[in-house]
């Protein structure tokens, strides 16, 4: 199972924190504070942005390891991704990020064969 693929399925080597984070990019910080903030509607810091992935044993993103409802559920499950749970395709908080993200909900198909 490739631990770069998050609990919900989208894959962390694509995410600007992880990308940010691996090449130890300021810019790239910016860039993806600047995005998530307009997302999230509040101030994110670029010294923030700082993830190894949600399921690494290495540094998370705030929100990925204290704020994300997908990847609190499947911890607190012992899952190793979503696709593990018996309910996962009529989750309404895992289809947040399927409905805009077909590679995401792929990768938890294919992690799960």
């Amino acid at each position: 199972m490739n631990e770069k693929i998050a609990y919900c399925g989208l894959d962390c080597e694509k995410c600007g924190a992880y990308i940010a984070t691996v090449n130890n990019d300021d810019e790239k910080r910016k860039e993806t504070a600047k995005l998530w903030s307009e997302w999230n509607n509040i101030e994110i810091p670029p010294e923030a942005i700082n993830c190894l992935g949600c399921r690494s044993s290495g540094v998370k993103a705030y929100y990925c390891e204290y704020i994300c409802e997908i990847r609190k559920c499947a911890v607190s499950k012992g899952y190793k991704n979503c696709g593990e749970c018996a309910g996962w395709e009529n989750c309404k908080t895992l289809r947040v990020i399927h409905d805009n993200s077909e590679e995401a909900l792929e990768n938890l198909k294919k992690e799960n064969r």
